[in-house]
């Protein structure tokens, strides 16, 4: 049974290492190679080598417009790279354009990528580095990208807000900066550029043609020598990429010390059970039980986890740990079946009562203790029915939504199996501002498990044929049934969420522990200036 557990969530890590191979290789080693011939570095040689040796990138929207854009032939981690590394020691945001990805044009995806990249810089005040190679908006799809609030024109604004909030931004331009997307690198704190394949400019030589009949190459319109010698415009130009990358380097060895939030860290210790016991503990298949303490062993330093109100709200398993020596607050679904002391018999991975309520007061004491949270989420929902409901489960999830809503600690989410409906909310889904929001290959992400929801989606497509005066066959139901089952079955993948950036990525479960520790550190740089407060809660 054990091996057989195993061997399912092998198959699953199978599956990301074999899906992320595909994503690194951009726009396919024919484009990799144009560019070299260029004497460009590729977008993750550009990272690697502007990161510190042997630091690790903890890479966010990986899968980004995953099986999106087909028919204008794919666009591979939305053509950018974002993540948060280090570089002369500084922990940083990158931002870098993938130059054989439709010559870095911009996507929607691409987008939505760059402002979620933004938004960590933001919320943990992270120094930004943008490594700019764009062609600019994807023009058949710019009424996708261009006006809306959360379109391209907002990551300038972004700009303009980071720079009064003082976190530091450089941009280097290090292949083509086109049309609106001139601004980005043009209001950072500094402007860096490549001689000879570095060019920036609000239109180019074509369109300053067709618009003003002037006749004009790219390199005398806005390039390297142009910006840095005639108009000002860029800081100083380099004669290769690994140069204008050393430059970043030596500017950020000058960056003095952050303010930092204060969070506790103590020296880390490795958890109780090792950390690769996870795929023997957490079964592959979501309907299976577990207990949801035996796998926080795998991932807490040993001895560290002290439960709150252990015995009382038990489907909900709440404590302060250590995740690599960072003090932190857990609230996890438990999946096993439970009984409370008056012998009700509660399923796990259902919130009722008791543990929404449970979980409202210690995110309440998390936050007055200056503690961040992590919620690691296999939820099927809120618990129904009449009794349920004469018992309040809507007022006591009111109460822990607020209260996690309302937090000022830093907050984390893992997805390790279900999280569905109301329960994604609870537990801090994307909508409600985690610093980091990760999946397990093993997650599943709906308004309702798949099952349920295919029974349903089937019931509201016959009632709308019998309007219609069509009556279906038995044989016909069950093949309808099978279509709904398999297109929801693909919404539900962790690959269809990170996709859409509903999550930053899809991970190992061994890189829980990594990725938790390395969020805490970012955002121990963000200090905390809000008061917390949870307003109106219904009691």
């Amino acid at each position: 049974m054990k091996d057989s557990n195993k061997e399912q969530h092998l198959a699953l890590l199978e599956e990301l290492v074999r899906k992320l191979s595909e994503v690194k290789k951009g726009g396919g080693e024919k484009r990799m190679e144009k560019e070299h011939a260029k004497g460009k570095l590729t977008v993750r040689e550009r990272i690697d080598f502007l990161m510190d040796e042997g630091g690790q990138f903890l890479e966010i929207g990986a899968f980004a417009a995953d099986g999106m854009y087909e028919e204008e032939g794919g666009c591979p981690s939305a053509g950018v790279v974002t993540g948060i590394g280090r570089v002369s020691g500084r922990m940083c945001v990158i931002v870098a354009n993938d130059a054989t990805v439709k010559a870095g044009a911009w996507f929607p995806m691409t987008a939505k990528k760059n402002l979620r990249a933004q938004e960590v810089a933001m919320e943990n005040r992270l120094p930004i580095i943008y490594l700019v190679d764009s062609a600019g908006v994807f023009l058949p799809m710019q009424n996708e990208i261009f006006p809306d609030k959360e379109h391209f024109g907002r990551q300038f604004r972004n700009n303009a807000k980071m720079s009064a909030m003082g976190i530091v931004q450089v941009a280097a331009i290090m292949g083509s900066c086109v049309a609106g997307g001139a601004y980005l690198p043009i209001m950072s704190d500094e402007a860096l550029i490549v001689d000879k394949t570095g060019s920036i400019f609000l239109a180019g030589s074509y369109l300053v043609k067709a618009a003003i009949g002037e006749t004009i190459d790219n390199e005398t319109l806005g390039g390297a020598t142009t910006h840095c010698e005639i108009s000002g415009v860029t800081d100083q130009k380099y004669e290769t990429d690994q140069a204008c990358l050393e430059a970043i380097r030596r500017i950020f060895e000058t960056l003095g010390a952050p303010d930092l939030a204060g969070f506790d860290r103590q020296e880390p210790s490795e958890p109780a059970l090792p950390t690769e016991k996870i795929f023997e503990l957490f079964p592959a298949e979501r309907v299976k039980p577990y207990d949801m303490e035996q796998v926080l062993e795998t991932l807490v330093d040993a001895g560290t986890f002290d439960a709150y109100k252990p015995t009382y709200g038990q489907t909900l398993v709440c404590g302060t740990a250590r995740i690599d020596g960072w003090a932190v607050g857990i609230i996890a679904n438990q999946r096993r079946v439970v009984k409370t002391s008056k012998g009700e018999l509660q399923m796990g991975g259902v919130i009722y009562s008791d543990s929404a309520d449970k979980a409202a007061r210690f995110i309440m004491n998390c936050n007055q203790r200056k503690i961040p949270l992590l919620f690691l989420q296999d939820v099927s929902g809120f618990m129904v029915g009449s009794r349920a409901e004469h018992g309040g489960i809507i007022k006591d999830g009111a109460k822990m939504v607020n209260a996690m809503a309302n937090s000022v600690v830093p907050k984390f989410t893992i997805i390790l199996g279900n999280s569905y409906g109301a329960g994604n909310y609870a537990m801090c889904g994307k909508a409600y501002d985690p610093r980091l929001i990760f999946s397990w290959p093993s997650a599943q992400m709906a308004v309702m498990s798949g099952a349920s929801a295919a029974k349903t989606l089937l019931q509201i497509k016959v009632s709308s044929l019998k309007k219609q005066g069509k009556v279906i066959s038995p044989e016909e139901e069950t093949k309808l049934l099978d279509e709904i089952t398999q297109k929801y079955k693909e919404e539900l993948s962790p690959y269809y969420a990170a996709a859409r950036l509903w999550v930053d990525g899809v991970i190992n479960p061994l890189e829980t522990r990594r990725i938790i520790s390395i969020g805490i550190e970012a955002a121990n740089h963000s200090p905390i200036t809000e008061r917390f407060n949870v307003g109106v809660i219904q009691t």
